[in-house]
């Protein structure tokens, strides 16, 4: 039998917190899955989290960008820094610059139209991703982008769709499973965005953004006790007992997604300062 808390109406604060983290789930890895296949060496596999050594790629990678405006790999490389620190308006024109000089590369748009997502720029971002790949040969990474701007766009059915395409295309991917979760909650199908993020969960990729966002839901069918037991997983006890209490104060409260938004860069940089990695907001992203 479902949780009583799971079919009881969620106020807007509850649904500001799916929002963001439908949001900053969809296309924070974007940039990392695009570039992920630049074959150069002194391109980073993978960026540090301290926030000191990704300023200092930031301006070495800032000189080489000047450098060289027309190369694609510098580029992307430069905007995948720059997304890392928060500083997407930037990556956004770094990347509009390289769509500019190559038009018909489809990991270029398809980086500029993630960024673009990520700055909160929907319309702009669903017109360049839908050019990014093509029905001959669909881009998984590209339609769990889309998914995540319907769902913030209030088409959760279309949403959906993009979703199980892509995991048509990418099983068992835990990031699609993920968000395909969350839209599931912005429709209030809470109990069906648990089995869905459980499973997410129990994939061998999963990462702590997808154990949060299970938490999240948890926490919003009133399973407070396992809320905590996730975050567990990956934070502190204090920090994962703080982070069932800021879900439990939001649904309380009226607060906005834009709030929320605003928030979740500043505290995911404490968190890294204090040697964590950050959880995605409201659950101290």
């Amino acid at each position: 039998m479902a949780h009583a808390a799971s079919r009881r109406i969620l106020r807007p604060a509850a649904f500001a917190a799916i929002s963001a983290l439908v949001a900053l789930s969809g296309c924070s890895k974007a940039l990392n899955d695009v570039t992920g296949s630049i074959g150069r060496p002194a391109a980073p596999a993978e960026l540090p989290s301290n926030e000191g050594e990704l300023r200092r790629l930031a301006e070495e990678w800032g000189e080489r960008y000047e450098k060289n405006t027309k190369n694609k790999d510098i580029a992307m490389t430069y905007a995948r820094i720059l997304h890392a620190l928060d500083q997407n308006a930037q990556a956004v024109a770094v990347l509009q610059g390289a769509a500019i000089q190559y038009p018909q590369d489809k990991k270029v748009l398809s980086a500029y139209g993630k960024a673009l997502a990520d700055a909160g720029r929907l319309s702009e971002a669903a017109d360049i991703l839908s050019k990014a790949h093509t029905p001959e040969r669909p881009d998984w990474s590209v339609m769990s982008a889309q998914g995540t701007i319907a769902d913030q766009l209030g088409n959760h059915d279309a949403a959906r769709n993009f979703y199980e395409e892509a995991l048509k295309l990418h099983p068992n991917d835990p990031t699609v499973l993920s968000n395909l979760g969350l839209s599931y909650a912005l429709s209030q199908q809470l109990p069906r965005a648990e089995e869905t993020l459980l499973t997410a969960a129990a994939q061998p990729g999963a990462d702590m953004r997808v154990r949060q966002n299970l938490a999240l839901v948890l926490a919003l069918e009133g399973k407070f006790s396992q809320a905590e037991e996730w975050s567990r997983r990956d934070l502190s006890p204090i920090d994962a007992a703080a982070n069932v209490a800021s879900i439990r104060q939001m649904i309380s409260q009226s607060n906005t997604w834009r709030d929320i938004q605003q928030k979740a860069p500043a505290t995911r940089r404490n968190v890294a300062a204090r040697g964590e990695e950050a959880a995605p907001a409201p659950a101290a992203h």
